[in-house]
C-alpha cells in the first residue's frame, strides 16, 4: 500500500511531467517560428543592401520591444520577456551581418 506521501509525490510528479510536456510543445512552436524570422531576416538584409540601410536600426528594435512587451502580464514577466528579446535582436543583428558577408555580390553595411 502506497504511503500518503508517496502518492503525492506520484501525483506531483505526474504534474511535473504533464508541464514538461507542454513547454516542449511550445518549444517546438518557438523553434520553427524563430527559424522563419531568421529567413525574414535574410530578406530584410538583402533588401537594406540594396537600398543602403545598415543592419543596426535602433528606432526599429525599439519599436519591436515595444510591440512584444505589450503581451506581457507582470511586471517580472516584462522584464524577463525585455531581456530575452534584447538576445533575440541582438542574435538576428549578427546572424543578418554574417548572411551578409557570405552573399556575392552583397556587402555588409
Amino acid at each position: 500500500m502506497m504511503s500518503d506521501s508517496t502518492s503525492s509525490n506520484t501525483s506531483y510528479r505526474h504534474e511535473l511531467d504533464e508541464w514538461r510536456k507542454k513547454i516542449d510543445a511550445i518549444d517546438q512552436q518557438l523553434s520553427s517560428l524563430l527559424c522563419e524570422r531568421l529567413h525574414c531576416a535574410q530578406n530584410i538584409s538583402a533588401l537594406k543592401s540594396q537600398i543602403g540601410e545598415q543592419v543596426l536600426q535602433p528606432e526599429r528594435e525599439k519599436e519591436v520591444l515595444n510591440n512584444v512587451l505589450t503581451h506581457a502580464d507582470s511586471p517580472m514577466i516584462t522584464y524577463t520577456m525585455e531581456k530575452i528579446y534584447r538576445c533575440i535582436i541582438e542574435e538576428t543583428r549578427l546572424y543578418q551581418d554574417e548572411w551578409k558577408k557570405n552573399q556575392p555580390g552583397i556587402h555588409a553595411s
